[in-house]
């Protein structure tokens, strides 16, 4: 997968997994890492899959409809993506903190929901959840972290405090942030997950 690699000053920090919105790629999300944590080292990933010329990590159907083929592949994809960053990169494959945006707040989520060790825990910007229906891995010790606009037409409040309450059914200790907004990732909501990330 097309990425980035920078590594931090501090070797105990989690490696910082940067996963764009559609249409982003690597380089979007640099700022973000830099406010949550400016020792710590980044894996900024662009997705796979193309829509319109778009960059994105899953296909979608239909706007708010995923392709749960083509998710569950990815998903797969990025989980094993993130073994061999591990090792070529040498950090610690069990500390990866996901931030994601949008489709790549998605595809963070999708992460936790089928591979119990992918992350040891995640930002989420503007999330859907990935998949309904299915039993989540034991997520004890995951912490999450959801910002969601209440004005969001893309994902809807309702989205955010489902997925929420699936993460919590599955043990793990979610915190949600709301702003009255819609979909854009916000300098509010930003500094909310940094403060949040520093009480870790």
């Amino acid at each position: 997968m097309k990425h980035i690699f920078n590594k931090g000053k501090n070797p105990t920090k989690p490696t910082l997994l940067l996963l764009h919105g559609t249409g982003g790629n690597e380089l979007d999300l640099l700022p973000l890492a830099g406010m949550i944590d400016d020792e710590a080292n980044v894996l900024s990933v662009r997705g796979n899959v193309l829509e319109n010329g778009m960059p994105r990590f899953f296909r979608r159907l239909a706007e708010g409809v995923f392709d749960e083929e083509d998710l569950i592949f990815r998903t797969k994809e990025l989980n094993e993506f993130l073994d061999e960053s591990a090792e070529k990169y040498g950090f610690e494959r069990d500390n990866i903190m996901a931030i994601g945006y949008s489709n790549g707040a998605n595809i963070a989520a999708s992460l936790l929901f089928h591979y119990q060790h992918a992350l040891k825990g995640a930002i989420l910007h503007h999330p859907m959840v990935p998949r309904r229906g299915m039993d989540l891995p034991d997520l004890s010790g995951k912490t999450v972290f959801i910002a969601a606009g209440t004005n969001d037409p893309i994902c809807s409040p309702m989205e955010s405090t489902d997925l929420q309450s699936l993460l919590e059914k599955a043990n793990a200790n979610v915190e949600i942030h709301w702003e009255n907004r819609g979909h854009q990732l916000t300098i509010q909501e930003v500094e909310a997950a940094a403060q949040w990330y520093r009480k870790l």
